[in-house]
Order: structure tokens, then sequence, then C-alpha cells
């Protein structure tokens, strides 16, 4: 097969897939029982575009290839083609998509089994993968916001997929109306830069970019990054992600770990060249990063709902991600979104194996005759898991240590490498990477500190359920399993593919070389000098150090004292934690300065408007037609005679007015 035959089957068997079970599902309710059918379906529409990913992965010459479909839209000067761009970047990204995508529908039938909405998941599911291919594939910014929408889309739908609780329905409208502020930033992004360069294809927007008004490329360049904290939820938007949890958990692990979010990160890195010359905005990018960071990190340290403290993991991970673009490594930024994609969807989906066997657990005590209530995501009802769930225990173990950045795992190597991105830039001429590289390295350290307290207080010590003699959790089934240890595998050996360059001269350095080399889609800001080879293996060093220490630290204090030592921190800290626990009362904040201000001027300013002037006016208007066509019935009097004596008058009024 060609690659335009291809692309079309990479995009049209999701699409399929999510008109199959969707309308089916939706005209025949006999549909909604076949969930293996349901399953299998939903399952081979990604895995099938992921094979024919691997195939233009192999056949791939080096060279970017366009593939236009059809005009979608042309008026005046502007043309909007459907059309598809493969190269290094996007191969990689779908790759990753429908690979891990794949992983989580084939998790997703054992997670969901017995689910009244089981063929409505599934077409969901199928429908987000379809709109997350447009986005990354899309070769101009119209039908990259296509897909960009979509996903938001998908994203509430999922998010809110059990609508009947309306705390559900509240973190859905909570996620679809705050994506919209970064949406709006992206939209104005491209008027300005349709009016500066005349096209939105990525490639003339790459070509024009050097010719462009200074202030007007780092104006459209901050929008665009304001788009991407929308979705990638950082400063000021990232309040969003955590509440997201409500959705079932293969959506926090497909949605929220692997690929919506990093979406924000991948158009940044797509337009590599035109950030590169807005200096002030990759500034402020690589501080925004390195803040949020910092603060989700000290959130997750004191939550205690097992989604929760992946959640806040995901944003600071995120904030990672975008220290990397602010420096100008965009190539390692997609580097820890790869590896990122396999430790946290391996630890989304092992907290999801937990809920489902403690689920079990709050189905026995709600017919033990005691009234007892169980919340299954809650770390302080969980401990000694192990013994009940080896397979989701070693795996979930795995995937912490890869995140912790313990070396030789995955993430040792693409979190290392955007410190030393840090350090190089600081080193070089960007005295704000100082800073950057200081808030990296505490938040490496209270990384592996709140992920060692997530496994400990979850598998290790003693279990802390009622009845916990009698009632036991059981491990999940296949179907669940096998997605884990997949994910843990690529959490070890995903790494392998970024050797830092310090060893061979960065010849083993795959990532670079296929994202940055010579005719690679990512550009990477160079420097006037390079680090020491004595000062990389220190920094080195320094990284596994700063890992191996919140690794261990959080080990000691956890296993030996447990959730007292939680109480015991709150002790000493007071204020401090409870403004960590508190989430820095963001939302608070936000309720306060926006939400109740727009509320009560939507009820007691513009209601009244509505109601009193808007409506007034179109009352008022129908009042006025109404009382003349009264007055002038009485002129309507079908007799002959009476119409001829207004003709007349019409005309003698007529002759007065042009003589006089």
């Amino acid at each position: 097969m060609d690659s335009a035959s291809l692309i079309y089957a990479i995009l049209l068997f999701p699409l399929a897939g999510a008109a199959i079970n969707g309308l089916l599902g939706l005209f025949m309710p006999s549909w909604r029982k076949q969930e293996r059918l349901i399953g299998i379906l939903g399952t081979a529409m990604v895995a099938l575009p992921f094979a024919a990913f691997v195939v233009l992965f192999l056949s791939f010459d080096g060279n970017a290839s366009i593939t236009r479909f059809f005009t979608w839209m042309a008026a005046g000067d502007l043309t909007i083609d459907f059309a598809y761009r493969i190269d290094q970047l996007s191969l990689l990204m779908g790759l990753v998509v429908t690979g891990v995508g794949s992983l989580i529908h084939v998790y997703s039938i054992g997670y969901m089994h017995g689910d009244d909405g089981f063929w409505r998941f599934f077409a969901y599911l199928n429908l987000f993968i379809f709109m997350m291919l447009n986005l990354i594939l899309g070769d101009n910014l119209v039908v990259l916001f296509l897909g960009w929408e979509g996903v938001g889309l998908c994203s509430y739908l999922l998010i809110g997929f059990w609508y009947r609780n309306l705390a559900n329905s509240a973190a859905a409208n909570k996620a679809f109306i705050m994506n919209r502020v970064g949406d709006f930033a992206f939209l104005v992004a491209m008027f300005i830069l349709f009016r500066e360069v005349g096209a939105l294809d990525m490639s003339s927007l790459i070509a024009a970019g050097s010719s462009m008004d200074p202030t007007m490329l780092s104006l459209a360049v901050f929008l665009l990054f304001m788009g991407a904290t929308g979705k990638s939820a950082q400063i000021p938007l990232f309040t969003w992600l955590p509440d997201a949890m409500a959705g079932p958990t293969p959506v926090s692990a497909l949605i929220h770990a692997a690929t919506m979010v990093t979406s924000g990160l991948y158009l940044l890195a797509r337009l590599s060249p035109l950030v590169l010359l807005a200096p002030g905005v990759m500034t402020l990018i690589a501080i925004v990063g390195a803040t949020t960071a910092l603060v989700a990190a000290t959130i997750a340290i004191t939550q205690n709902d097992i989604k929760k403290v992946l959640a806040y993991s995901t944003v600071s991970q995120l904030g990672y991600m975008f220290v990397a673009t602010g420096v100008g490594a965009f190539y390692v930024a997609i580097f820890h979104v790869m590896t990122h994609a396999f430790f946290k969807g391996c630890l989304f989906l092992g907290s999801g194996s937990v809920i489902h066997g403690m689920h079990h657990v709050e189905h026995e005590l709600a017919h033990d005759g005691h009234g007892h209530k169980l919340d299954p995501q809650d770390m302080r009802t969980m401990g000694g898991l192990k013994q009940f769930m080896p397979a989701t225990r070693m795996t979930f173990l795995i995937s912490t240590l890869a995140i912790a950045g313990i070396p030789l795992l995955a993430g040792f190597f693409s979190k290392d490498e955007i410190l030393f991105k840090a350090f190089e830039a600081a080193s070089f001429g960007f005295p704000a990477a100082w800073f950057v590289w200081g808030v990296g390295l505490m938040t490496a350290l209270l990384t592996a500190i709140y992920m060692i307290r997530a496994y400990v207080l979850t598998f290790e010590g003693s279990p802390r359920w009622p009845h916990a003699d009698t009632l036991h959790p059981h491990e999940s089934p296949a179907s669940m399993t096998v997605p884990l240890w997949v994910l843990a595998g690529l959490s070890v050996v995903g790494g392998f593919l970024g050797i830092p360059a310090v060893i061979a001269h960065g010849d083993l350095n795959w990532i670079h070389h296929w994202l940055a080399g010579d005719h690679g889609p990512v550009a990477e800001r160079l420097f006037d000098g390079h680090v020491a080879l004595a000062m990389e293996w220190a920094l080195i060093a320094l990284g596994s150090g700063v890992a191996i220490v919140g690794v261990t630290l959080g080990w000691r204090w956890y296993t030996r004292q447990g959730l007292a030592f939680d109480d015991a921190l709150a002790s000493r800290f007071g204020g401090l934690w409870k403004l960590f626990q508190g989430k820095y009362f963001v939302d608070e904040a936000y309720d306060k300065a926006i939400v109740r201000p727009i509320i009560g001027g939507a009820r007691y300013v513009f209601a009244p408007f509505d109601k009193y002037v808007v409506d007034g006016l179109v009352n008022g208007t129908a009042f006025l037609t109404r009382a003349l066509s009264f007055v002038l019935k009485y002129f309507q009097t079908g007799l002959v005679p009476s119409y001829a004596v207004g003709i007349v008058f019409g005309v003698v009024l007529i002759v007065w007015l042009m003589l006089f």
C-alpha cells in the first residue's frame, strides 16, 4: 500500500469504530449486550492504525511527505486542504498514541465489564483517537485545530461518562470551559499568523518566520503558549486536570497521561522554528513550566486519593516538558512525552487495577450488614495489597521507580536530559535557566518521595480496610494485567532511545538524530560552547543521586511510620502543609475572583437586562405592529369607491409635494 492509502486507513478505522459502536448501540439495544464484539471492534480500530504506522515508520526515507485529500474551505486568499504530514515527529507521536491507545482499549474490556455504557465508552475512545490523529498528522493549523477541539470534546464526554453523578458532570464542564480559554488564544494566534504570512500550512509558516515582524511573531508565539497551557494543564490553567480524574481510569491513562495533555507540547515542537525566534516568550515558558512542576509536586505529596496523586504528578511532569521547550530542547520534551506515556500510563492503569480490586471489598462491606463505607481510591484504606495483587504491585513499582528517575529506567534518561539542557542553557547566556535547573532538581526529589509514598501506602504494610482478615481484594483479569506488563516493560527499555550525548559522542542518542537531525522537523537552540565532559558525568551522578535519595527517604519514612508520618509532617509544617493540601487554594481564588462575579453578574445584571430590555424591545415591536394593524384594518373596507377616493387623495398629495 502507498502512504496515502495508509493514511486513509489510519484516519478512517477509528472513525468507523466510533460510528459502528455508537450508531448500533444507539439504535439497536441488543448490540449493547455484545461486550466481546464491542471490545474487539473498538480495539482493532486502533491496533490497525498502529500497524499502519509501523509500516510507514519502517519505510520512511527521511523526507517529509504530504498527502492532500481535498479542499476543505476556500475564501479569498484562504485555502485550507485536508492535508496530512508524515515526518519524524508525526510518526513518533502516531506510534505512541495508537500503541498506548491499543493497550488501553484492551485494558478497558476488563475494567468496564458490566457497565451499562460499555458500547458508548468504546465509541468515545475511538472518536478520541480519530481526533488525536488529526491533531498530530494535520499539515496546517486548521486541521490541527479540528483535532485540538475534537479531543477537547471527547475529553468532556469521557470525563463526564458517569454523568448521573453531578460531580462528574461538573468536572467535565470545568475541563471543557478552561480549555476554551486556551483555545481562544490559539485562535487569535492563527488569525495573527494568517495576517502576517497569508497561509496556515506548516511549511509556509516556518519559512516565513524569520521575515515576520518580531513583535507580532512574539505575540503569536505567546498566544500559542497560552493555548498550550490549557491543553497541557500549566499555570494558570492547570486546575481542570486533577478534577478530570472523575472519569473512568482508562480515560485518565489515555487522555491525561499519554495523549491529549501532550497536545500543547506537540504544537510548540511542531512550530519550534517559530518559537526559537521569540526568546522572551521561551524564558516565560521555562519559568512557568518549572513553577508548575514544583507547585504540582508539593500538592501531590499531600494527596490521599491515588488518582489525584497521579493527576498532580502528571501536571508536574508536563511542567518538566515545558522546561525543555523553554530552553530550546524541543526533542527532549517529545522524548519525555514518550517515556511519560509508558510509565504514567502504567501507573494510571495500575491504580485502576487497584480500584477494581478494592471495589470487590467495597461490595462485600456493603452487604455485611454493618453499613461500612469504603472509598476504593483512598490510599488510607489500602495497604498490604502486594499479597493479593502481585502483578499490579510489580508493574506499579517498576513504573514508580521509572518516574522517580532511578538509573537505566525510562524516566532517568528523559528527565536527566531535561535537567542537563537547563544547566547547559544557564551556562551559556540564559540566566533564568539557573532557577529552572534548581527547581527541576528539587521537583525530582519530591517526585521520588511522593511516588514511593503512593506505592508504600497502597501495597506495603498491613491491610487497613474493615474486616481485612476475611475480605480480600482480587487480582485483575489478564485483559487488564497484560497491558500493565507491556507498559512496565517499555518503562524499563524505552529510555535507551535517548542515551546521553556524553556516551559515544551522542551517536547512540537515537531520539535526537530522529527528531532534530539534519532532516528532522524539530529545531533546537544551539549555544556557543559545550559543557565539559567531567561536568556532564557529574550532572548525571547528581540527578541519579537525587532520585536514589528521594526513593530511599520515602521508603524509610513510610514503611516505618506509614500514615503517622503524614500526621507528623502536618504537625511540624502546619500552615504550609495545609497550603499544599488545599492545592494552594487556587480553585477557591478562581471561584471568588471569576466564577461568582460572572454568575452574579448574569443573575443580577444580564438576566434583568435580557428580560426587560431585550425581551421588552421584542415584545414592544410585536405590540406596536398589532396596534398599527388594529388602526389600519379600518382602511381595508373592500369597497371600490373607498379605494378610488384613496387613490385620488394620494395623487393630489404627490402633486402638491412636487409643486410646493
